[in-house]
């Protein structure tokens, strides 16, 4: 093996430091062009090849370049999964495992940390037992007091929903992103950069039933209102005949219809995970299947019950600072 391959692979080891002041990627790359280059080259000489007998100056660089698209292509692959991101806040720090299965808002979330969009900014909503708010670019500037109470039609641009149930739903600790109400977002789109930290409280039973049963009956009511569609001009005949009790039983007829066939098609939206997990761990399960939970806190919970406690005014505006100092891809 030529003398010079472990004085290079020494070097690695101080270079790296100094390319990844360019940013921690590029110093993942340029250390891993490296290593694999000499690896490669001392593979070759435990075969009895040396490639500076057979690879001219021109075919050497071209070896090198290959080893570094390689490289590049591997670590762009990889890159993306199973990130974590450390918030700095003023209470604490907090660290979130971001999911590889909503990928959009995984991605969308790492360029708004990368390019500091978190830096400096407030939590501006906080509800006890319900989840604390943040990531509004408006609040990170200026007199905390002055700014406005949270609105929803003020999210700014959106990305599209990436609601994954039953793998990841409202449980405590979990992260999600606000959006805008249904009435101006039926599509459920997500706010590109708000985001919340759910706390909740526990659930019993009897609360889980509850809330199945809401569901139930608002797949029921869906179903009436199609058939109601379906049967407008009928309905429209009624009250043009001057029979308004036709109107009423032949709307009657629609409701017991659809609660029949809706009994038979439902599936139970809880999973018995799902509820068990509500019922020892705590959540928000009135927020599933509206929300896209795309993250969940791994190390930090105490920060975030702690800001949760911070006192609020009555549109739930903490009433001292609390911000996110630096937001940091680990």
């Amino acid at each position: 093996m030529p003398l010079f391959l472990p004085f290079i692979y020494w070097k690695i080891r101080t270079c790296t430091c100094y390319f990844r002041n360019f940013g921690a990627n590029f110093g993942k790359i340029i250390e891993k062009t490296l290593k694999r280059f000499v690896l490669f080259v001392f593979l070759l000489n435990l075969h009895q090849i040396t490639p500076f007998q057979h690879i001219d100056m021109k075919g050497f660089k071209s070896l090198f370049i290959f080893v570094c698209l390689l490289t590049v292509f591997s670590t762009k692959a990889q890159e993306r999964r199973n990130v974590t991101v450390r918030l700095e806040t003023t209470y604490g720090d907090i660290r979130i495992r971001l999911f590889d299965d909503t990928p959009g808002h995984r991605d969308n979330f790492i360029k708004n940390v990368e390019e500091g969009m978190y830096d400096g900014v407030m939590f501006h909503r906080i509800i006890r037992n319900f989840m604390i708010q943040t990531g509004n670019p408006d609040t990170r500037e200026g007199d905390f007091e002055k700014v406005e109470p949270d609105d929803t039609t003020q999210m700014g641009p959106s990305i599209p929903a990436e609601i994954r149930i039953p793998e990841h739903y409202h449980l405590r600790g979990m992260v999600a992103a606000a959006r805008e109400g249904d009435e101006i977002n039926p599509l459920k789109e997500s706010s590109k950069y708000q985001f919340y930290i759910v706390t909740g409280k526990h659930m019993d039973r009897a609360n889980m039933a509850i809330y199945e049963q809401e569901r139930r009956e608002v797949a029921i009511d869906l179903l009436f209102n199609k058939k109601v569609a379906e049967h407008a001009a009928e309905l429209s005949q009624f009250y043009t005949d001057r029979n308004p009790s036709g109107a009423v039983k032949m709307r009657e007829r629609l409701y017991d219809e659809a609660k029949e066939e809706m009994e038979a098609l439902y599936k139970p939206f809880f999973t018995d995970e799902m509820r068990r997990q509500y019922v020892y761990n705590g959540g928000t399960p009135w927020l599933d299947g509206d929300y896209t939970v795309f993250g969940e806190v791994i190390d930090g919970m105490k920060t975030v019950l702690k800001i949760e406690k911070v006192k609020t005014d009555a549109d739930d505006a903490p009433k001292e600072e609390v911000r996110i100092l630096k937001a940091v891809v680990e």
